[in-house]
């Protein structure tokens, strides 16, 4: 693990250190509670902080709690190294935020041990820590598909929106709809339909730009969200996708007269200055899609009889 000494006597500091090296373990030193303040702001992770009490400017105490009120998603195990063997003195401590304590002089039996617990406590608090954001990611992409869901759509919109407001960015909102996908399940089957959703979806993956956001909007809707897009050059890039799902020549006899699986798409755009909510925007990319469908479907229709550029 990597731990960050704080002890202002030279000599404990060295024993510590060289104790903490043979069991393993990587060292950060500091002479003081600032110095050591200091080196856990600007180093990416410190697992365990080993702290004397009393210290000039910072003490062990302050330290422990800058430490405490600064943790955010990882945890770092404090030990207190101290002479002072009140237990109220020690309950104190506790009750800041560290962990356990060391009473000098140091024993080197009793550090092993402490790091022991160390280590589990620390890997304990990683493992969750993995688990919370493999869960909150979870809980943002279409288990289907794999695509951001509503719940992403929804934060991510709000962070576009605050990007137009600010720094004058703008970008297109792109929604999609499988061609007759109800007539496509009746005669296929549902276990088809969402085969042919999957590789709709991994194709408009693969023909949109990287800085572009898909999300499954809902049954056989997607929404492509394309920043710094005028609705030309959205038109555009929306056409390759609408044809390279073309292309993949799924099989459809219900969608005649080609009679493979196709798109139709509504574009929409949000410019800097416009004083329009996202979710009048996305009625206008609704709106254009169902244009769409009405012009033949297999097609793509922008909002406006005039696209800026």
């Amino acid at each position: 693990m990597r731990v960050l000494i704080a002890e202002d006597e030279p000599v404990p500091r060295l024993i510590l250190q060289s104790a903490l090296e043979k069991f393993g373990h990587e060292c950060l030193v500091a002479e003081d509670g600032l110095k050591a303040w200091e080196i856990f702001q600007n180093t990416r992770e410190v697992d365990v902080v080993i702290s004397d009490w009393i210290m000039p400017s910072v003490d062990g105490l302050e330290l422990c709690r800058r430490i405490r009120a600064a943790e955010k998603d990882g945890y770092t195990y404090f030990i207190f190294l101290t002479a002072l063997g009140d237990k109220g003195h020690l309950l104190r401590g506790m009750q800041e935020g560290a962990d356990d304590y060391l009473a000098k002089p140091l024993d080197p039996e009793e550090l092993q041990v402490r790091m022991i617990a160390a280590t589990r406590v620390t890997s304990l608090h990683r493992q969750l820590t993995e688990q919370k954001a493999a869960m909150f990611e979870q809980a943002r992409r279409d288990p289907l598909t794999q695509l951001g869901n509503r719940l992403r759509l929804n934060e991510d919109l709000e962070v576009l929106r605050g990007r137009v407001e600010r720094y004058g960015h703008s970008y297109c909102a792109v929604l999609c709809d499988v061609d007759y996908f109800k007539l496509y399940n009746d005669s296929y089957g549902h276990l088809a339909g969402d085969q042919t959703l999957c590789t709709v979806a991994n194709t408009l993956t693969k023909y949109s730009r990287s800085g572009d956001a898909i999300y499954r909007y809902g049954g056989e809707e997607f929404l492509l969200i394309m920043p710094e897009q005028s609705l030309k050059t959205a038109a555009a890039a929306v056409d390759l996708i609408r044809r390279a799902v073309e292309q993949l020549a799924i099989p459809h006899g219900a969608n005649e007269p080609l009679g493979v699986v196709t798109i139709s798409a509504g574009i929409a755009t949000l410019l800097p200055g416009e004083n329009k909510t996202t979710d009048t925007l996305l009625k206008e990319a609704d709106t254009a899609l169902y244009h769409a469908k009405e012009s033949g479907r297999n097609c793509a229709v922008v909002c406006g009889d005039v696209a800026p550029e």
